[in-house]
């Protein structure tokens, strides 16, 4: 009786399997709750700040645990079981995550501002401030800070200063800041350096023959590593055209060669898109086909330029160019180039070992060495010329992070690419005083604002109290009084400031306690514009996954545990087979697709069908009749439904 009502009950609302119940908070109530989130993370991340900050270890599946220090790492690998808690925690990652695409290091700090900010800005509000005002205040607080710090700034000029920089980053590790030094040295300071896993105990730099360009793959489907979404191959084949590609018949030739070969190919196009790429990732996805697509870099007259420079560097015959009318559907192997070795992401390729022809590149170096030789060169057109001259003749330097077991290899790469990020974010906007000093000379500049309204001032006061943080942050983790320090400090001028590491005060710039602006900067802007917005918060909608009626009419019915919430509307469906006489259902078995309702996936029993005893022993808890028709009418979509037996044995 019960399966007909539940069938006809279907029958009448058709929305009834796409129906989510939602839940509704307001005020004071769900903005402590996502407190309580941001604290958490914020606590995790905070941890690893400063020369003398710990380790964080994150549970990984099927695989060995990580150990790590890099603050972006540790704030995506948190999610919350409470849903107000985890939105709190969620907003300070995308603060965290923003920085690190940004600038590529400083999340750490960027997630103490953020807790500090968002943490103020609530108890403010909730004391009767208006929301608006105090997120404006912040906001033009920011700016006021921002503005400081570049008139703070200093350019990068000397190795020794690329060294501290890399050093401070790496949370004092000076072979680390060493390396990269020496790496920016050979392959200059725009140059391509990269990092990669290393199958030595110590750390180890090479320079190879090699080409980076920022276009990526035009599907991430290409992607073959299991390490990150990129893909890797070695000793590939290069198929390059200055024109689309979007027939089969196009590429045919060149992909008989690779499979002749037993070799990857890459393919260089204009814009690979239709029954081309539909047939290669087909094939990728069936078959293993080792080939990867992506769009030619640049545009215009640069495009063109750089496509010459990837032919001269791998040997590859340009195919739809001006000069050379070859046909891409007449590859041959000698059009094609070949690459030692390739990494590609969604946004960036790295061509290395390639195997020109005799002759080709030396050529195309001498070419490049004439145009800058040209008086009527512009500036705008020698930068690009010189870095074009440094990809050919320099290559990519290739940092291989050594270590023990591969758990240290990782922790003590995820510092170098933090390291090597801080050290490109110094070289392009320059460097301000370390250990948070910088924050607190901005205090004083905002301090002496006169805002026209007590909430604007509110605001200011916020960031003040902010900018504090981060210096605190560093000594607490270094088993000091934060607050003391930060008083200390703020008694002094310049860069006088505390030296965690060293535990004593003293002039940071003259001991390489450096910072880049940029990650500074960036850390500050974002942890205000995301933490102010969540500040003014009054309304928290979430999906609901506890249901106090579901769960009174699942009675102790086993399978609620198990639905989760990708059942959508079927939550209540669930609830219903959970009640007296059902066994729980034993998890309903995903439903099988309903499969017209099948029998619902196997009732575990059902009672008297195997499994009795545990349906009697529930028997005299079961809700009269009266009461379960009142609780299911009251679920969206079975208003109309009325239940006049509920007795497994009558079904």
């Amino acid at each position: 009786m019960l399966r007909s009502c539940v069938r006809d009950a279907i029958r009448s609302s058709r929305s009834f399997t796409r129906m989510y119940s939602k839940e509704v908070r307001f005020g004071s109530e769900v903005r402590a709750l996502m407190i309580r989130g941001v604290d958490v993370l914020a606590d995790a991340v905070a941890v690893t700040m400063g020369p003398k900050g710990r380790s964080v270890v994150i549970e990984r599946p099927w695989t060995s645990p990580k150990i790590t220090k890099d603050g972006v790492t540790v704030a995506r690998s948190i999610a919350l079981k409470d849903q107000h808690m985890n939105l709190g925690a969620k907003l300070v990652q995308d603060v965290a995550g923003n920085t690190n695409e940004s600038a590529g290091d400083g999340t750490t700090t960027a997630t103490v501002l953020a807790r500090a900010i968002t943490k103020e800005g609530f108890s403010h509000i909730t004391m009767g401030a208006n929301p608006v005002e105090i997120r404006r205040g912040v906001m033009m607080a920011v700016e006021v800070v921002k503005e400081k710090l570049k008139e703070m700034s200093s350019a990068v000029e000397t190795r020794e200063e690329i060294q501290q920089v890399a050093t401070i980053s790496a949370n004092g590790d000076t072979e680390i800041g060493r390396l990269i030094a020496e790496a920016t040295d050979r392959v200059g300071t725009k140059g391509t350096i990269t990092v990669k896993d290393g199958k030595r105990l110590k750390d180890e730099l090479t320079v190879i023959q090699g080409l980076r360009f920022d276009t990526g793959y035009v599907s991430p489907f290409f992607v073959n590593s299991a390490k990150g979404a990129k893909v890797e191959f070695t000793n590939a084949l290069v198929l390059i055209s200055l024109k689309k590609i979007t027939k089969l018949s196009q590429i045919v030739k060149g992909l008989e060669q690779s499979l002749k070969t037993r070799r990857p190919l890459i393919i260089i196009a204009e814009d690979i898109s239709g029954e081309a790429l539909n047939a290669l990732v087909l094939n990728k996805l069936r078959t293993g086909l080792q080939v990867c697509a992506l769009k030619s870099p640049s545009y215009g007259q640069q495009r063109k330029d750089l496509i010459g420079d990837i032919s001269a560097a791998t040997g590859a015959t340009i195919f739809g160019d001006d000069f050379d009318f070859a046909m891409v559907e007449n590859a041959k192997l000698e059009d094609l180039g070949q690459v030692g070795e390739a990494i590609i992401t969604k946004d960036s390729t790295m061509l290395l070992n390639g195997k020109p022809k005799p002759g080709l590149l030396p050529q195309r170096i001498n070419q490049i060495n004439d145009e800058l030789a040209d008086t009527k060169t512009k500036a705008e057109q020698r930068e690009r010329l010189r870095l074009r001259h440094s990809a050919l003749t320099k290559g990519v330097a290739v940092i291989h992070v050594g270590g023990a077991s591969e758990v240290e290899v990782s922790e003590k790469k995820d510092r170098v690419v933090d390291a090597l990020n801080a050290t490109r974010a110094a070289i392009e906007e320059g460097i301000v005083p370390g250990g948070g000093i910088a924050f607190l000379r901005c205090i004083p500049h905002l301090q002496e604002l006169k805002m026209e309204s007590r909430d604007l001032q509110k605001g200011v006061e916020i960031i003040c109290n902010a900018l504090r943080m981060p210096c605190q942050t560093i000594a607490r983790n270094a088993g000091v009084d934060g607050a003391m320090v930060v008083a200390k400090v703020m008694n002094g001028s310049g860069d006088f400031g505390y030296d965690a590491m060293g535990d004593q005060y003293g002039h940071l710039v003259e001991k390489g306690i450096i910072d880049p602006t940029k990650v500074v900067r960036t850390a500050i802007s974002d942890a205000a514009g995301v933490a102010s917005l969540l500040s003014t918060t009054e309304v928290v909608i979430t999906d609901s996954r506890t249901d106090d009626l579901l769960s009174k009419l699942a009675g102790a019915g086993g399978g609620m545990d198990d639905l989760d919430m990708n059942m959508g509307g079927m939550d209540e469906l669930a609830a219903l087979a959970g009640m007296s006489g059902m066994g729980g259902m034993g998890g309903m078995g995903g439903m099988g697709g309903m499969g017209g309702m099948g029998g619902m996936g196997g009732f575990g029993g059902m009672g008297g069908m195997g499994g009795g005893s545990s349906a009697s022993s529930r028997a005299s808890d079961a809700p009269s009749a009266e009461e379960m028709n009142e609780m299911v009418k009251s679920i969206p979509g079975m208003e109309k439904v009325e239940v006049t037996d509920i007795d497994a044995s009558g079904m």
